[in-house]
Formats: structure tokens, sequence, C-alpha cells
């Protein structure tokens, strides 16, 4: 029979191995899975944190990439993975966040992760052709209201986050686009040079050397308050619509992942993402650290998961 007096021992012996998880952790080499390419954005994020990582821990952290299905891929390799600290998953808003109610996922988006925290994220930009004659968002925002002016906006594919952060400004400004989807993010800016769109929303990294080159226009930047990365883009908020995204990078693990793993995990990002030489190589690709406690990941997750759901919805979004 187990009594009272057994479980209060059984939870002291417990205790000094979860210390002693906290301090030895990680004893051995981890994979860092990145759910897209190699050569993008967030691949490039994750290799200087993995880069930081490996020097501050003596472990190396190693950069897995398995892209495909809008990051659903990769998310469904670490929700099937041992829950033991040593398969980390870098991900991003737009599949923790969009993909749940887009596609049919094979896993539950809401048991199957914990929340190590946010780590970095990157601001997006509406941006115009240098031949489009819209100088400011007001401007731009009449021209679309005009029934006889027929405007389209480029993306990178239906539920990518440039699709959606284009559907939310939409919603927001009480207008209508035909969307042009393209295959990745790199095409969607070089049919908008092209004048084939007439307005893109995308990340900054994507686009800041064309606007510093004149290519592009840059009317509203996505970010609560101006950007670091782009200090003179006045943002949405300031021009009067309602409108603020960012490209979050996160850092998850597989649920049931013991807390002290996840706790230091998140002291070991943090510190990463925060050291003044990686604040420098972010910077270099528009990129900042943003980072929170573990237990603030679920209230995040809960609101920025309401909120794509809600422009799915009231946009109609639908993936063919």
């Amino acid at each position: 029979m187990i009594t009272r007096r057994h479980l209060g021992l059984t939870t002291l012996a417990l205790a000094p191995a979860a210390a002693l998880a906290q301090v030895t952790y990680p004893e051995r080499n981890v994979t860092l899975v990145v759910p897209w390419a190699a050569g993008g954005s967030t691949d490039a994020v994750a290799r200087i944190l993995a880069e930081r990582l490996t020097r501050d821990t003596g472990r190396g952290f190693v950069v897995d990439n398995r892209a495909g299905a809008n990051g659903t891929i990769g998310f469904s390799s670490v929700a099937r993975s041992r829950p033991d600290g040593y398969t980390v998953l870098v991900g991003t808003v737009s599949t923790y966040a969009m993909a749940p109610h887009l596609y049919q996922l094979p896993y539950d988006n809401d048991r199957s992760f914990t929340g190590v925290g946010l780590i970095a994220s990157q601001p997006m930009i509406l941006c115009v052709p240098k031949a489009s004659s819209h100088q400011t968002l007001a401007q731009f925002v009449e021209a679309a209201k005009r029934p006889d002016n027929r405007m389209v906006y480029a993306n990178s594919g239906t539920g990518s986050s440039t699709h959606l952060a284009t559907e939310l400004f939409l919603n927001a400004a009480g207008i209508t686009m035909t969307d042009v989807g393209y295959r990745a993010g790199a095409p969607a800016v070089q049919g908008t040079l092209a004048n084939e769109a007439q307005m893109i929303v995308q990340a900054a990294s994507g686009v800041l050397p064309l606007i510093q080159s004149g290519d592009l226009r840059a009317l509203a930047i996505s970010s609560a308050q101006r950007s670091p990365v782009a200090p003179n883009i006045p943002t949405f908020k300031e021009q009067g619509y309602d409108v603020e995204v960012a490209e979050h990078i996160a850092v998850l693990v597989p649920a049931g992942t013991p807390d002290p793993i996840v706790q230091r995990l998140n002291g070991l990002f943090v510190a990463a993402a925060t050291a003044p030489d990686t604040r420098e190589r972010l910077a270099a690709l528009a990129t900042v650290p943003e980072t929170m406690k573990p237990e603030e990941w679920n209230a995040y997750n809960v609101a920025e998961n309401a909120k794509w759901r809600d422009v799915i919805r009231a946009r109609n979004i639908r993936v063919q």
C-alpha cells in the first residue's frame, strides 16, 4: 500500500534528479530541427544560435532541415521525438499559429509541444514598386478602394505569413485585392519588382536591401513601434491601422520534456540570442532578439492562434 509518507519520500528522491538534469543538460549533442529549407532566414537564425550554443555549452547544436508542407513536416517529426531535450524545434508563427487553421495536421498542435519560448522576431514591411505613384499608405488605400481600380498583391503561397499578414492589413483597411501566389518569398518579391503586383508584405530581410537601393518603396512596417532595423519606416498603427505582426521565431520541444530541461533550454537560448555578437549578426538579417519565459508561452500561443484563426475566417481563406 502506498502511503502519503511513501509519496513524500518519492518526491524528495526525485527532486535531486530534477536539479541534476538542470545542471548537467546537455550531456551530448542536440539536434535543432528547422522546418524550412537551408538558406532561408529562419535557417540562418538557427545556425547563428547553434554556433553560439555550441560555444557556450561545449556540446554540438546541429541544425537539421526538414522542410515541406508549410513547416508541418518538421513539426510532425519533433512531435514524434523522445521528450528528452535532445530534439528541439526552431519554429515560426506560420506553422504553430497559422497552419492549424488551414490544414489537417498529422499531430495535435495543442498537445504535442511544450513551448520553451520566443527567441527572435523580424518585422514585415508593406512595399510597392518604385514605379508606383503611391507615396504613402493613405494614398495606396484610397486607390485600392476605387471600384474601377483592380489591384493585386504578391505573396509566397496560400497560408504563408506574407499571405496572411497582407489579409490582416486588408481586413483592417476594409479593402479587397486579388492575390497572386508565388512558390516562395524571393519569386514574390521579384514579381513585385517586375510590376506583376502592386504591393507585397514581406519579412524585412527579404526587402530591406531593395528598399535601400530604391527598387522598392516602403509604406509601412508591422512592428508595434518603429523598428530598429528600419527606424525611418512608419508603423501601420501610427497610420491608423490596427496591424501588428512579426515573423516570430520560437523554440519548442516535444510535450513531456521535463521542466528543468525546458528551463535550462530557455536560459541557454536567451543568453545566446542576447549576446552582443549574436545581436549584431541577427541585425544583419533584420532580426532582433525577442524572448520570453516558458511560463509565458501558453498565453502568447493561444492569443496568436486566435488572431490568425479570426483572420482566416473573416477573409474566407482556404488551402486549395
